[in-house]
């Protein structure tokens, strides 16, 4: 074989599973390698086989630790791949973490389906345990930003810190003398805690996300949109719950109401609740990383975690519901398909006092979407709760790049890539990205879809034949 094959084996018109197979003379590379999230046909794509041996992937490259760019590892591992997987320090952190939470869901999830039988298996199996994580650990190699990696005679690769969360990184492989870069998702410009993102400039072949390729996150104050939230909802006495990704939202939105604190914009003695084991997990990771990968100092990183009430222990969790006086509550999962957060969303949401507080993407099928989208009524534990909270959704306190920043990300480039690859997407957003830039900087762009082959180019002694196929 002379030619470098691109496949996407997830995250192909649809925001999660992100799994990029690059085909090559000389290995096969997989950039991500995520769990598909959100609606039952999507969760069930888990379960299937790739269509070939994981063995026959040379390694793996991770952009970032979650659970829709990692957590399909242990089952790849378990199904015999055996390769090196590359990842930054603070991925290697995170995702241990992340992949032990998913492991632990997925065996209670099937324990639970067992005993109160509410299943079609008999008996139900968790897609992977928490041995097979630990199992997959033993394969993660670290490797710093900046720094050229081989691969083999004609393939290195490296990172470049994105911004999206403690971490990430777009990735640069070049291969058999072109670069295709891989975005990762894009974070913003400027985050509250994050180093600014590190920028390509120089790209034969762009594989970039889409998620917000049809938004814009707008030009309002994210400190003032939340401290207006806040004090609305406690001067009626409510509560203000906050649905967040236990990695990287939590994180900054502690700093962020810190912030609002100390300015006097919100009350000083007004109780933050952190209610997630995970999200505590990974501020101590994010801590032992501030002084490399973040704006704010270690003694500043500290000093906000001591204005707020981690709570690790579940027994805890009812008390703090029951607790009549007005609070702020992070708790995840982050799109509410799971986690402590529902059993705070089940008292809270029937009282119209209350704000629910939405600040990041809402995938396709979860309750974080159908409460964006004004549904009168979501189904918990298999009882419907009228929604009567008030529910707000903050864009600008997102962590992926709007429309214009990922316009902002690609003229980075000094001369436009052959090429665009769109992934990570819903199909109305990647064709507004695509036309987009199609029309602006008049690139081709192809919107990848799920396990079709797309030819980049052939290559022969050493010599590249660029080959396009026709854009959409």
């Amino acid at each position: 074989m002379n030619e470098i094959i691109l496949q996407s084996l997830g995250a192909a018109e649809t925001v999660t599973g992100s799994k990029h197979l690059l085909k090559t003379p000389e290995l096969t590379i997989l950039i991500d390698c995520g769990l598909f999230q959100g609606i039952k046909s999507l969760r069930e794509q888990n379960w299937h086989g790739l269509g070939f041996d994981p063995s026959e992937i040379d390694l793996i490259i991770l952009t970032h630790a979650h659970l829709d760019h990692c957590g399909y590892i242990p089952l790849l591992v378990k199904r015999g791949f055996k390769g090196d997987i590359f990842m930054t320090g603070p991925t290697r952190e995170l995702a241990q973490l992340i992949l032990l939470d998913s492991a632990k869901i997925q065996e209670e999830d099937a324990e639970n389906a067992n005993r109160h039988h509410y299943t079609k298996h008999s008996p139900a199996k968790p897609l992977y345990t928490i041995d097979d994580a630990k199992a997959s650990f033993k394969y993660f190699r670290v490797r710093d930003p900046n720094i050229f990696v081989r691969l083999s005679d004609h393939i290195h690769f490296q990172f470049k810190t994105c911004g999206h969360i403690l971490g990430a990184c777009s990735v640069e492989l070049t291969c058999f003398e072109k670069k295709i870069i891989f975005s990762g998702d894009i974070g913003r410009p400027e985050s509250a805690i994050l180093s600014s993102p590190d920028y390509f400039t120089e790209a034969d072949f762009i594989v970039m996300e889409s998620t917000y390729g049809d938004r814009l996150h707008g030009n309002n104050d994210p400190y003032d949109e939340l401290a207006e939230v806040i004090n609305e909802t406690i001067a009626q006495k409510g509560n203000v719950l906050i649905p967040s990704f236990a990695v990287g939202r939590a994180q900054e939105l502690i700093y962020m109401l810190n912030i609002l604190k100390k300015q006097g914009k919100i009350p000083l003695n007004l109780p933050i609740i952190m209610d997630s084991p995970m999200a505590a997990a990974a501020t101590r990771i994010s801590l032992s990383y501030a002084d490399d990968y973040m704006k704010i100092s270690e003694q500043e990183f500290q000093e906000m975690n001591n204005h707020i009430t981690i709570n690790q222990d579940y027994s805890n969790t009812i008390g703090f519901i029951k607790d009549k006086s007005s609070k702020i509550v992070i708790a995840a999962s982050g799109m509410l398909t799971g986690g402590r957060v529902l059993q705070y969303l089940k008292y809270y949401i029937a009282d119209n006092r209350n704000s629910i507080l939405m600040i990041g993407f809402q995938a396709e099928g979860t309750r974080g979407r159908a409460l964006v989208n004004d549904v009168h009524e979501v189904k918990i534990h298999g009882k419907y709760y009228a929604v009567k909270a008030k529910v707000v959704e903050i864009q600008g306190l997102s962590a992926h790049a709007d429309q214009s920043e990922l316009m902002g990300w690609i003229r980075k480039f000094k001369k436009s890539p052959a090429q665009i690859m769109l992934v990570h997407g819903e199909p109305c957003a990647q064709e507004a990205l695509r036309v987009k830039i199609q029309t602006e900087l008049n690139i081709p762009v192809k919107i990848m879809k799920q396990n079709q082959d797309t030819l980049l180019f052939a290559c022969e002694n050493n010599v590249v034949f660029p080959r396009l196929e026709k854009a959409n």
